[in-house]
């Protein structure tokens, strides 16, 4: 393992499970949008970005689905349903690519993402007493 991959094993480590999914939702909305902004170089890489946001978004769906899953049944059952809208907008893309198809998928793991990051604020104000 070289110094880089060593840093970057560590600053996941320490990141709470909130950074990373927005991490995580925030790098696959950046590669559809850079495909989406550099359409004729880049639409070759479509498929490969489109499944990792579906491998992302599986895992989230996935989680919900869990037994100890902390989330109330509301919430649980809205973001699988988001999710179930991004495998069939997925298909759809895939089915009839162009750049403004990319923007749904994009704008939905944005807001995703600055939910996420508004919850990680939020509970960092709470366990500071702020």
């Amino acid at each position: 393992m070289n110094e880089s991959q060593k840093y970057s094993a560590n600053e996941v480590s320490s990141m709470q499970q909130n950074e990373l999914e927005s991490r995580a939702f925030i790098r696959t909305a950046s590669a559809l949008n850079m495909i989406k902004e550099h359409w004729e170089e880049k639409k070759s890489e479509l498929p490969e970005a489109l499944d990792k946001n579906r491998r992302l978004w599986t895992i989230i769906a996935s989680a919900m689905q869990e037994q100890d899953c902390p989330q109330p049944p509301e919430i649980r059952q809205n973001i699988i349903n988001l999710a179930m809208f991004v495998f069939q907008r997925t298909v759809k893309v895939l089915a009839e690519p162009s750049p403004d198809s990319l923007n749904a998928l994009i704008n939905i793991n944005m807001n995703i993402a600055k939910g996420l990051a508004g919850k990680q604020a939020d509970e960092g104000e709470l366990s500071s007493g702020s």
